[in-house]
């Protein structure tokens, strides 16, 4: 594809030129002495290190969808610097499929592991990949295969918008394309399963745990209460499996999971990693009443075990207004404590008795579960 006349004026008047060694070709100036390649792992270090000279960079498309500028930017005033973007490989994807970007996820697992994927598959999803290299698309189709999404139809798109571009289709469970060339994006039509449910309360047994997890129907009433919002960051406290953090993390928010139980802190990550949000969920391992003082202030705080006077006063006391609190109790102690801090800072007490329908002899009987008493508020 050829650069328009801004971006080639700006690569002209540039002293130092940086760029994947690809791109330094495309353009004509793999020979160049201005020619600087990306260092392996990428950093925009060096860039930076020349702050004040003219600096032209060259990326893949949209420079601010998953690209290097971004990462620049914030380092840079706005003064600073100028960008000149190409339709990116998500546009020139979606144009030779004909698929909406819309309705379409938009995902870069260049330097991302394929987990990210989880929450958005489900039959019938699309998704557009950017991938690291040609190895990587076999990959991919290889983990879809392994999940149950075997079926799924998946789009290989090879050097899009130059003269050897190449988009090849195949299922997923019978990739052979042995010579894919980068840069390459794969365009998945998700089949063959069905995805992670978007409604609170996921079942218990998608979690990793020892049995110290928030059990379903809890676990909804929970989230419910702490009311997820985007962006918003929650404190999972004395968080055992971490399954409340996670539920929070799928409805779009960022977590931090305290856990003081070696065991479970190894339940939490493994949990983080299969759901694909380990990038949005922060594990802290000790006592919770030893690291509070150094977390980031909460939207919004669940303490799922634990409960004391002290850690409830401590948390609340960092809470901004529309903060939320959530904290369940199983034992008679922990009760007289949720009430106690009702009486303190108002909110809601909730008892919540469930029975499950369990064999008795020849028929069938109510057995009933520990009941749980859930103290709720908001700042």
């Amino acid at each position: 594809m050829a650069l328009p006349p801004a971006s080639l004026a700006a690569l002209a008047a540039a002293a130092h030129v940086f760029g994947a060694p690809r791109h330094l070709e495309l353009a004509g100036l793999a020979d160049d002495p201005r020619a600087k390649a990306w260092p392996v792992p990428f950093s925009v270090a060096p860039v930076l290190a020349l702050r004040g000279a003219q600096v032209a960079v060259l990326a893949s498309g949209d420079p601010f969808w998953f690209g290097a500028g971004g990462s620049l930017a914030r380092h840079l005033a706005a003064g600073e610097w100028a960008a000149y973007p190409a339709p990116s490989t998500f546009a020139l994807a979606a144009a030779r499929l004909g698929w909406r970007i819309e309705e379409v996820a938009c995902m870069g697992l260049h330097a991302a592991p394929f987990e990210q994927l989880a929450p958005l598959m489900d039959a019938g999803a699309r998704a557009i990949c950017l991938l690291r290299d040609g190895t990587a698309a076999g990959a991919l189709a290889a983990w879809l295969a392994a999940r149950g999404f075997g079926a799924s139809q998946c789009h290989v798109l090879e050097r899009l918008g130059g003269p050897q571009e190449r988009c090849r289709t195949t299922r997923a469970d019978a990739f052979a394309l042995a010579d894919v060339a980068a840069p390459v994006a794969m365009a998945v039509a998700f089949a063959g399963a069905r995805g992670i449910a978007r409604s609170s309360g996921l079942p218990d047994h998608l979690f990793s745990h020892d049995g110290q997890i928030t059990k379903r129907p809890v676990r909804a009433l929970t989230l419910s209460a702490l009311g997820p919002r985007a962006g918003e960051l929650l404190w999972d406290l004395g968080a055992g499996s971490g399954s409340v953090g996670i539920e929070w993390c799928l409805a779009g928010g960022r977590a931090v999971a305290v856990e003081r139980h070696e065991g479970r802190l190894a339940h939490i990550r493994a949990n983080a990693q299969s759901f694909g949000l380990a990038h949005r969920l922060q594990v802290v391992a000790g006592d919770t009443a030893a690291v509070l003082a150094d977390l980031p202030a909460p939207d919004a705080v669940f303490i799922g075990g634990g409960a004391s006077a002290a850690l409830i006063d401590a948390a609340w006391a960092r809470l901004g207004a529309g903060g939320r609190l959530v904290a369940n109790g199983v034992t008679l102690e922990t009760e007289a404590v949720l009430a106690a801090a009702q009486a303190r800072h108002g909110g809601e007490l909730l008892r919540v008795e469930l029975a499950h329908a369990r064999p008795l002899g020849r028929f069938r009987g109510w057995e009933a579960v520990r009941p749980v008493v859930q103290w709720s508020a908001w700042r």
